[in-house]
C-alpha cells in the first residue's frame, strides 16, 4: 500500500453526475467508480458502472492491468507495477507499458445537460454574444433541457505483435453513499445486441436503472459472475462501510493491432433513435473537443483572431487565448508507485518555492484557466427548480443555500458568469420563506430546508456585489421585495427564535437542538459548537445588510419604482439602523484579547474563544469596526488561526482545540469547527488584510495551496479542510466549492 499513488481525479457532467477514482488505479472509496448517475438531478447519484478489469495478452503471456485491495487487505491484483505514467489533462489518462508494448486508457464524460441554448447554460453572459443569445432563446427554458449521463473510454495499444485486450466489465446498482453486497434479490439482466449489451438490475421484483454499454470493435462473453469482498481503505479510516461486492455480467475481448484503438461508451437509458447507431473511433476525440469548446465559449476563450466584437466578448485579461489553455499538457505522476509532488522533479519544484509565485498569478496562466476549469464541476443543473445551483463538494454533497451564495462571487461574478449569478439569485430569493433562505432543495416534491440564520443575510450580500459588479439596477428592483421580506422577518422575527434585540439592534437568535450558523455539525440533537444568541459574523452580516438597504431604497428612489418620497425615508430608517447597529457591534469587542467576542450568549455571557469569525466580520463589504481594531484581530489572527492552506476554526491554545480530523464519523464531527482548517476562509482574510493593511504586502503564500491544488488530494481541485495541525493534511471532500472560488477570487 505505501508504493501506490491514490491521489485522486474527477471527472462531471453538469447534472450531478460524476466519475472519480485514483492514480494507481485502485478503488479506495465507495465513491470511486466511472459512472454515477444524477438520476433526479443533482441527486439520485447510483453507481451503474464501477470499471473495466482489463489484462493484456502477448505472445501467450497475460498481464493483469487492475489493481484491488481485498477486505483481506491483500492487493491483488498488481496492474499498478506495470502502470507508467498519468496524465489529468486533457482527461484523466493512464499508460501501462513494458519494453515492447505500451496500452493507453483515457476517460471523458461529457457534459449531460443537453436541449437548451448557451444562454441558459450560462454560457453567453458577455458582451454582444450574450444578448443575441437572450434575443433569440425565445421561449425555451431550463424545463426543457434533457439529460444524458454518459462516459467515453478509449484503449490505445502500441506494440511489436498482436495482443488481445479481455475487458471484464463490474457493475452496481447502489445509492453513492451504500456498499453493495451479494443477495438472492439483487440479480442483473442483459439484452447483447450488436456491438452493444444492455443492463438493468432488478432487486426484489424491481427494475432499476436501464443502461447500456457499446463498443467500436470485439466479441462480447456473457459470463455472469460475482466479485466479493473488495476492501475500501479510505472508508475504513472513516470509521464506515468498507466492503463491496461487485457484479460482472461478462467480458469483451478484442483483437487488437499495433496502432489499434477501442472506444467503448456506457449511457444511461435503453438505446434510442436519437443516438447514432455505431460508435465510431472519433466518438471520444469529439467529445474531448466538445468539452474544451463549452469551456471557452463560458469563460471567453476562442481559436483564432482577437477583433474588437470577440475581444467585447471575452472576460478581462483574456483576449488572444488559446481554448487549448484548458487543457495544458501536464504529467501529474510518471512513476505512481513513488509519490510525485510535481512532474518537473523537487529540484525545480524548490526553485519555485525560492521566488515569488507571481508567475503563476495572472490571468493569461495556465494555472488561471485550470482554477476556471476547476470552478465549471460545481455548476450543475437541478430539476426541482428547473435551474442552475451549485454542488457543494464532491463526492458526497448536495447544493446547501449558505455555501452557493458564499462560492458564487467566484464562481460566477470574477469569471463575468452574470447571467448564471443572476439565475442562481433569483432562484434563491423565489424559495424565500418567512424571511429566510433555503438552505437545502428537496429532491422530489416538498418544500426546502430552512435551517440556517445566515444564507438569508449572505443573499443579500452577494446580491450586493453582483449589483455592484454588473449595474443591473432593474435586477434590484425585481428583488427588492425579497430583501424587504427579509428585513421585515429579522426585525419582527422568524423561526428559531430569530429576531433583532430592540434594546441594542443585533440580531439574536434560541432554539435548541439545532445549529443555524456555518458551524453547524450537530450530534443527535446537540451541536458542537451551537454560538446560540449573537454570534459575531451574523451581526456584521446584518450591519453590511443594512448598508446596502439604505443604499438600494435610494437607488430606486431615483429610478420609476414605487414611491420616491416613500424609498428616501426608508433609505434615511435602514442608514439610521445601520448607525445603531455599528454602535453596538462594540459589543463584541474584547479589549484585553484585541479581538471579537464570539458569540454574546442569550443570557449576555460572552464567548472569548478565538475563532476566524472575526475575520469574517471584517471582511464584508459593509465593515463596522474601527482600523485600529481591524488591525488588532487581524494580527492575532494572523499568528493564531492562519495556515498554509486556510485559517483554522479554533485557536491551537484553546482547550476544546482538535488538530486532526480523523476517526470515525462522531469523532470527525466534534474536531469539523474545532481546529479544522477550512480554505473558504482564506478568502475573508484577504479581503481584511487588504482593508486594513492596504499598503502591506500579504503574511500568505499561496504556493503550498497552489501545489496542493495542482499535485495533491484530488489532482485540479482543492479539498474542503485541512487538519489544523502541521503537515495539515488535507481532509474532507475532495473538491469544494467555496475552497475554489475563494482562491478565484483572490488569486489574480
Amino acid at each position: 500500500m505505501p508504493d501506490l499513488d491514490t491521489r485522486e481525479w474527477l471527472l462531471t457532467n453538469g447534472l450531478g453526475s460524476f466519475a472519480s477514482g485514483t492514480v494507481s488505479d485502485v478503488r479506495t472509496r465507495i465513491y470511486h467508480g466511472w459512472l454515477f448517475a444524477a438520476t433526479n438531478p443533482p441527486s439520485g447519484r447510483t453507481l451503474l458502472f464501477s470499471h473495466l478489469e482489463a489484462s493484456l495478452e502477448i505472445l501467450g503471456s497475460v498481464v493483469a492491468l487492475g489493481t484491488n485491495f481485498w477486505g483481506n487487505g491483500q492487493i491483488e491484483l498488481t496492474g499498478y507495477e506495470q502502470l507508467r505514467s498519468f496524465d489529468i489533462n486533457p482527461v484523466p489518462k493512464w499508460t501501462w507499458g513494458q519494453d515492447n508494448w505500451q496500452l493507453t486508457r483515457q476517460l471523458v464524460m461529457p457534459y449531460g445537460l443537453v436541449g437548451t441554448g448557451d444562454w441558459e447554460l450560462g454560457i453567453g453572459d458577455k458582451g454582444k454574444r450574450g444578448q443575441r443569445d437572450k434575443e433569440t432563446r425565445g421561449d425555451k427554458q431550463w424545463t426543457n433541457a434533457q439529460f444524458c449521463h454518459r462516459i467515453l473510454i478509449q484503449y490505445r495499444y502500441q506494440g511489436s505483435h498482436t495482443a488481445i485486450l479481455r475487458l471484464r466489465l463490474l457493475i452496481a446498482e447502489r445509492d453513492f453513499h451504500h456498499q453493495q453486497t451479494v443477495s438472492q434479490e439483487l440479480q442483473f439482466s442483459q439484452l447483447l445486441g450488436q456491438q452493444q449489451v444492455c443492463l438493468q438490475a432488478i432487486n426484489s421484483g424491481r427494475f432499476g436503472i436501464p443502461w447500456h454499454l457499446r463498443w467500436t470493435q470485439g466479441n462480447y462473453q456473457p459470463d455472469a459472475v460475482w466479485y466479493w469482498d473488495y476492501g475500501l481503505s479510505e472508508e475504513t479510516k472513516r470509521g464506515l462501510g468498507d466492503k463491496e461486492d461487485l457484479h460482472s455480467p461478462g467480458y469483451l475481448i478484442v483483437t487488437l493491432q499495433p496502432g489499434d484503438t477501442v472506444t467503448l461508451e456506457a449511457r444511461v437509458g435503453f438505446p434510442d433513435d436519437s443516438v447514432p447507431a455505431v460508435l465510431t473511433l472519433k466518438t471520444f476525440t469529439e467529445a474531448v473537443e466538445a468539452e474544451q469548446e463549452r469551456l471557452s465559449q463560458i469563460f471567453g476563450c476562442r481559436e483564432g483572431g482577437t477583433g474588437a466584437e470577440e475581444q467585447e466578448s471575452r472576460g478581462a485579461g483574456e483576449q488572444g487565448r488559446s481554448c487549448s489553455q484548458f487543457f495544458p499538457s501536464a504529467s501529474y505522476a510518471q512513476c505512481p508507485m513513488t509519490p510525485v509532488a510535481s512532474p518537473v522533479g523537487d529540484a525545480t519544484r524548490t526553485s519555485r518555492q525560492s521566488h515569488p509565485t507571481h508567475w503563476l498569478l495572472n490571468a493569461h496562466s495556465p494555472i488561471w484557466q485550470q482554477l476556471l476549469k476547476a470552478s465549471d464541476q460545481f455548476i450543475v443543473y437541478r430539476a426541482s427548480i428547473a435551474g442552475p445551483t451549485i454542488i457543494a463538494g464532491y463526492h458526497w454533497f448536495n447544493d446547501w443555500g449558505r455555501d452557493t451564495l458564499i462560492a458564487l462571487p467566484g464562481l460566477a461574478l470574477v469569471p463575468q458568469r452574470f447571467d448564471l449569478a443572476k439565475e442562481v439569485l433569483r432562484t434563491f430569493g423565489h424559495y424565500c420563506r418567512h424571511g429566510l433562505i433555503a438552505n437545502a432543495f428537496p429532491d422530489l416534491n416538498g418544500e426546502p430546508i430552512y435551517n440556517s440564520i445566515d444564507a438569508a443575510l449572505w443573499w443579500i450580500e452577494t446580491l450586493g456585489l453582483y449589483l455592484e459588479a454588473t449595474q443591473d439596477w432593474d435586477f434590484l428592483a425585481e428583488q427588492f421585495p425579497v430583501v424587504q421580506q427579509i428585513y421585515k422577518a429579522f426585525v419582527g422575527g422568524t423561526h428559531f427564535n430569530i429576531q433583532v434585540d430592540a434594546t441594542d439592534g443585533l440580531v439574536s437568535w434560541d432554539a435548541r437542538g439545532v445549529a443555524l450558523t456555518w458551524m453547524d455539525v450537530v450530534i443527535g440533537a446537540h451541536p458542537v459548537t451551537p454560538r446560540y444568541g449573537k454570534p459575531v459574523e451574523i451581526n456584521a452580516l446584518w450591519y453590511s445588510a443594512l448598508c446596502w438597504l439604505s443604499q438600494w431604497a435610494e437607488r430606486l428612489s431615483q429610478m420609476e419604482y414605487g414611491s420616491p418620497v416613500r424609498l428616501i425615508k426608508q433609505a434615511q430608517r435602514y442608514a439610521n439602523q445601520a448607525q445603531d447597529v455599528k454602535t453596538s457591534l462594540q459589543k463584541f469587542w474584547n479589549p484585553q484579547l484585541g479581538y471579537l467576542y464570539d458569540t454574546i450568549e442569550p443570557d449576555d455571557r460572552r464567548n472569548f474563544q478565538i475563532r476566524p469569525n472575526a475575520v469574517l466580520a471584517l471582511s464584508l463589504h459593509h465593515c463596522g469596526f474601527s482600523e485600529q481594531q481591524g488591525c488588532q484581530i487581524l494580527d492575532l489572527a494572523t499568528t493564531s488561526l492562519l495556515t498554509p492552506y486556510g485559517l483554522r476554526s479554533l485557536d491551537p491554545g484553546d482547550p476544546e482545540y482538535k488538530g486532526k480530523y480523523e476517526g470515525n464519523q462522531q469523532q470527525r464531527d466534534r474536531a469539523y469547527h474545532q481546529g479544522t482548517v477550512w480554505t473558504w476562509l482564506i478568502g475573508p482574510y484577504i479581503r481584511a488584510w487588504q482593508r486594513f493593511y492596504p499598503q502591506q504586502s500579504l503574511p500568505f503564500d499561496w504556493q503550498p495551496l497552489l501545489d496542493h491544488f495542482l499535485f495533491d488530494a484530488c489532482l485540479g481541485s482543492i479539498s474542503e479542510i485541512f487538519d489544523g495541525d502541521s503537515p495539515h493534511t488535507p481532509r474532507g471532500a475532495i473538491a469544494q466549492a467555496w475552497s475554489v472560488a475563494e482562491v478565484i477570487r483572490h488569486i489574480k
